[in-house]
């Protein structure tokens, strides 16, 4: 059915670049293949394609079928041609166009807004997962390889989720009662990624991110964060900082304007219950000039 074209590598399998041979369009094939041949489909996978079926938004990456093989099973997805890492390492003057960026964070929160209001966290935002149609100048999520329906009150749910450099201070720390403001923060630190072209905050390990969100954002105490002392880890992470080797966020995005600032600062605030919801980050100031198609 498929012509294999090109191949990339992905977490929770191989995604190939193919085409249809019945109607010669090029999609996106997620190949997942089980360790045991006679293993029935993992409630991941199970997760996953339930989920991809469920989302139908312009700035989420369009579910088209499942197909069934000795080995495992074949997501098929609609294809784009760059993922958000790969833009901003090949295309590092357009990146540098405030337009750009402010244009790619607004379709960002607008999907994560959209699962958020379905009540699903993706739980693994990162530049990675986020792929670029640049002749349509449209940003799409991917891989919910993670992703997992929520409801309140919250149930405990695994902390080993989100790539280190976009795991919220609240999973580092070990808490695992979390909801929507995980996925805030991970974009938050997309959107850093994107002003600057690097990661805001790289490690490791998580005790390594931990240390860079403090020395940057700052020492959560129980004024700022109350429970913040309660969590398990906390205890274990407080470093005391010499003046040499704190850092000040403003001076890591100098290129971005005040609003813009203001909303970095508010989607990488520490205490998850004040963050800034992605609902609410549409309708900041930052956005004022900026027009959803969704």
């Amino acid at each position: 059915m498929f012509l294999l074209i090109h191949i990339l590598e992905r977490s929770f399998g191989v995604v190939f670049k193919c085409r249809d041979r019945v109607t010669n369009e090029i999609v996106a094939v997620k190949k997942i293949e089980f360790e045991d041949k006679y293993e029935s489909v993992p409630s991941a996978v199970i997760r996953e394609v339930s989920l991809l079926k469920e989302l139908e938004h312009s700035n989420i990456v369009r579910f088209l079928d499942v197909l069934s093989n000795e080995k495992g099973v074949d997501l098929v997805l609609e294809y784009l041609d760059y993922d958000l890492k790969q833009f901003i390492r090949y295309q590092p003057r357009i990146m540098e166009d405030p337009r750009v960026i402010k244009s790619f964070l607004h379709q960002i929160l607008s999907g994560v807004a959209y699962c958020h209001t379905h009540k699903i966290l993706h739980r693994d935002l990162k530049t990675r997962n986020l792929l670029v149609d640049w002749e349509r100048k449209i940003v799409k999520l991917a891989d919910f390889g993670l992703a997992r329906a929520f409801d309140v009150p919250l149930r405990s749910q695994t902390v080993k989720v989100a790539t280190l450099p976009y795991r919220a201070p609240e999973l580092l720390l070990g808490s695992t009662k979390y909801s929507t403001p995980v996925d805030v923060w991970s974009v938050g630190c997309i959107f850093a990624e994107m002003v600057t072209q690097k990661p805001l905050f790289c490690g490791r390990c998580d005790a390594d991110v931990l240390f860079e969100i403090f020395r940057i954002i700052g020492v959560p105490d129980e004024n700022t964060w109350p429970g913040v002392s309660k969590l398990g880890s906390f205890i274990s992470y407080v470093p005391k900082f010499p003046s040499d080797v704190k850092q000040n966020l403003a001076d890591m995005v100098t290129s971005l304007e005040p609003a813009g600032f203001e909303l970095l600062s508010r989607m990488l605030t520490l205490n998850p219950n004040t963050r800034i919801t992605a609902r609410m980050a549409l309708s900041h100031a930052y956005f004022k000039d900026v027009h959803s198609a969704s």
